[in-house]
């Protein structure tokens, strides 16, 4: 297992989500199912993968006998992030969440490693990292090289 495919979010709702992705972030999405009640949703973006799935509809997936509540919208742990390729990217990543209404949980700023971050959150609680770091480089698909 030494990659990352798909990374599926559970969304509270699908087509809240779907616009807040699509028109206010950019990415191209792929719709399976009914346009105003999806079944799934793809993210046709460079690299891993991301879906939308309806969160009551994962976790019954995963906990077929003892759903959990879906209540709790506390921290999970989980993170994605976005590396950008330069401090002004981060900038314009930030400007597209606020215009897409995202909760700003973090104004970028310089970090402790010497990079440049800030956290944002979708309609669902869940945290993106958006950051640059000078040091980084990319590959020919824009993923990140890790050395």
């Amino acid at each position: 297992m030494n990659r990352l495919n798909l990374v599926t979010l559970g969304v509270r709702d699908i087509v809240k989500s779907i616009n807040f992705y699509k028109e206010g972030l950019g990415f191209d999405v792929k719709i399976y199912g009914d346009s105003e009640d999806p079944d799934v949703v793809f993210f046709n973006n460079n690299g891993s993968k991301i879906s939308l799935y309806p969160i009551d509809l994962l976790a019954k997936d995963i906990y077929k006998q003892n759903p959990p509540s879906l209540e709790n919208k506390a921290f999970s742990g989980v993170t994605l992030a976005y590396n950008a390729k330069s401090k002004q990217e981060v900038d314009e990543i930030f400007i597209l969440a606020k215009k897409a209404e995202a909760t700003i949980v973090k104004l970028p700023e310089k970090v402790e490693w010497g990079g440049y971050s800030g956290y944002f959150q979708d309609p669902d609680g869940h945290l993106w990292e958006v950051a640059y770091g000078d040091m980084w480089e990319f590959d020919e698909q824009d993923m990140l090289i890790i050395k």
